[in-house]
């Protein structure tokens, strides 16, 4: 299959089951999609049937949730063939990864688990993306997670950890924006900071999403859900972040899925904010 080519600054979405009859008979205007690659890696499987249905007509991104590239393990060599297999058949302009670990000694959990940011982990990062991109024979891009907790033993930020990444491996950057706003609240931080202090050079996707806030007697809590719209304080990163980059944008919509009209509803407000900046850009 031939490789898509998704536009600068262009808005995608996520692309989930409730949708695939929606787009299979429809082709609505959606300049690409990005999957979760674990969801198509069966060659018989009906995400795969669909996928094949519906690639030939959109760029795709394809995000990974599953190399637990921060665990101590081994990388699967199971699952990077599977994922090898998946892209050679559909040619995805974007691949990415999770700064973050799902397994040790072989046992798997249900999440993205965040990582010390420590030299050690950074020489193990580094070590298992450049496998990656040489089994793959292409670059990958890392995203920055959402964690609540952090280690004591960390004595870099999580930007310091990515640019330094980045500038070893020469992998690329995914920038989730409701990640990076969901951390600064819950940790006391500065998502201000963070977008001041990453190597725009490097990020080649961006993430919004929502969050859901959690309550507490002793204080509330932000969860990144993917459950609903992305929220006001998210857009106005993105209004800073549409400065710096030319990057691709999703909305990314994981749980209580709606209609496809309300997806359609968030990029079409994403690009708005871009073409409001550009104007009051030609105006300065």
């Amino acid at each position: 299959m031939e490789k898509n080519l998704i536009p600068a600054k262009a808005v995608g979405l996520g692309l989930r089951a409730p949708h695939y009859q929606d787009v299979v008979q429809n082709k609505p205007n959606v300049p690409w999609f990005e999957v979760h690659s674990e969801n198509y890696f069966d060659e018989h499987g009906l995400n795969r049937h669909f996928l094949r249905e519906i690639a030939p007509h959109y760029p795709l991104s394809f995000h990974g949730v599953g190399l637990s590239l921060g665990s101590c393990d081994e990388l699967s060599s199971h699952h990077l063939k599977q994922l090898k297999a998946l892209i050679n058949e559909f040619q995805p302009e974007l691949i990415s990864e999770h700064l973050s670990w799902t397994g040790v000694n072989g046992q798997f959990f249900n999440d993205l688990l965040p990582l010390p940011y420590t030299e050690e982990a950074l020489n193990l990062f580094c070590q298992k993306v450049d496998r990656v991109q040489t089994e793959l024979g292409q670059k990958i891009l890392i995203e920055n997670p959402t964690a609540y907790l952090q280690f004591a033993d960390s004595h870099m930020k999580e930007w310091e950890f990515l640019n330094q990444l980045q500038a070893r491996t020469g992998c690329g950057l995914l920038l989730d924006l409701n990640n990076i706003y969901v951390n600064a609240r819950n940790h006391d931080d500065s998502a201000a900071t963070y977008l001041e202090s990453i190597n725009w050079s490097a990020v080649e996707e961006i993430h919004l999403a929502g969050f859901t806030v959690n309550e507490y007697e002793d204080g509330a809590v932000l969860i990144d859900t993917h459950g609903s719209r992305v929220h006001d304080e998210v857009w106005a990163l993105y209004r800073q972040a549409t400065m710096q980059t030319e990057a691709p944008v999703l909305i990314e919509w994981d749980t209580d899925i709606p209609d496809f009209t309300v997806l359609e509803e968030e990029a079409a407000k994403a690009r708005q904010i871009h073409a409001t900046i550009q104007k009051v850009a030609a105006w300065a």
